[in-house]
Order: structure tokens, then sequence, then C-alpha cells
């Protein structure tokens, strides 16, 4: 499960988003960090059961991002992410592949998977799939486990127009404007510091399997 002490963590974090202060403090972030990967050790041992992308030598520590932010470009400086998290894919967590991702934040946890903002040429190809295996696609995104679990597909990133090549009343039109193609499931504090933690999660991303199937043979 997840500590209570990980989710006290990155609330004095939010707080104190400050070298100094996380210097001090280097120790929690360890404790915190060792936590997260344990569990993320877990639940991958689980979404083996049914994936079989994910590779025998994917380990926890290529899943996991770092907590440092790239403040580069951004008016934010704050130097530290206040979430945890891990993406569970073919080649970890920078690999152009459907996957699973684990956030880990307190009030803010959630369990997510698919493609987000693919590029263009793997967008394209999903569209493609998508427009070619309709029937298909909807039965995925209907089943009642998919339902359940996340309602239906995020509406986080959409075009206001149709895309490209498609018709304005092509059948699908609403899902081929997305420019991702997640869903996502909310968790509440108390059910990530439940014990059974790992097999809710891998219960969750097995909902997820087929949608991360049909988008991995998109792009293949």
């Amino acid at each position: 499960m997840i500590e209570k002490t990980t989710l006290e963590f990155l609330k004095k974090l939010k707080k104190n988003n400050d070298r100094e202060w996380f210097e001090k403090n280097k120790n929690l972030y360890i404790a915190s960090k060792e936590n997260i990967e344990a569990e993320v050790e877990l639940i991958l041992n689980g979404v083996r059961g049914f994936d079989k992308r994910i590779e025998a030598d994917l380990t926890a520590k290529k899943c996991l991002f770092r907590i440092f932010r790239d403040v580069r470009f951004s008016k934010n400086k704050a130097p530290y992410k206040t979430n945890m998290g891990a993406s569970i894919n073919p080649g970890g967590r920078m690999a152009v592949a459907p996957g699973y991702y684990v956030h880990i934040e307190p009030s803010g946890s959630f369990l997510a998977g698919g493609m987000y903002m693919p590029p263009a040429p793997e967008l394209a190809k999903v569209r493609q799939e998508i427009d070619y295996n309709l029937d298909e696609f909807k039965k995925i995104i209907s089943d009642k486990n998919f339902k359940k679990y996340f309602g239906a597909l995020s509406q986080e990133n959409v075009l206001v127009t149709a895309p490209k090549g498609y018709a304005k009343d092509h059948p699908a039109i609403e899902i081929l404007k997305l420019k991702s193609f997640i869903v996502v499931h909310d968790l509440t504090d108390e059910e990530v510091m439940k014990k059974d933690f790992a097999k809710k999660a891998a219960a969750v991303f097995q909902a997820m399997h087929p949608l991360a199937l049909f988008l991995q043979r998109a792009i293949d």
C-alpha cells in the first residue's frame, strides 16, 4: 500500500517547494520514493499477468518519473513536482506506446491509461484504425467493466473541428476529434492506502487492456 507518510511528504512539499527544504528533508523523499517504487513493482507483476507486452526485465525504476521539474520554459519555477507518477508500458516511461499510468498525489491520485498526446504520425494511425474498425472500438469503450471504472474516454484534448481527411458528419467524428486516447479512474487517499491497492490497480488496468491492445495494433 501507499504509506500515509508518503502522502504527508507530498503535502509538505507542496507547502515548501524549494531546494533548501527539500535537502533538509531528503530522507522523507527517499522513503516516499522507495514506497512508491515497491508498490509499482507489485502493480507491474499484476499487469504482466494479462499484458504480455510488458517485458520481464521492466522494473519500477524504469517506470517512475523524476520528481524534479524542468523549469527552463515554464513561468512556474517551483523545482519539484508535488506528485509521484509511473508509466507502465513497453519500453518504460519514455516509450511512445499505449500503457498504464499511476499518479499519487494527496487528494488527487488516479489511475489512467491509453495514449496521451501521441505524435502526429501515431495519432493519424490511431484515427485511421478507429475509422476502419469503428464497431470494434465502440464495443471496447461500451464494455460493462470499462464503463464501471472509466465511464468514457477523457475529453481533455479535443479538436474544435474535424481532423483533416474526415468529414464533419463522420459517425465517429467526436472520437476522431480527440488528440489523446486516454481513460482515467480517480482515487481517494483512503483507497491508495489500502493493503490491496496494487491488486485494485491491476484490476483497473486490466479493464483498459483491450483499449491498449487496439491502440498498439494501430501504431504497429
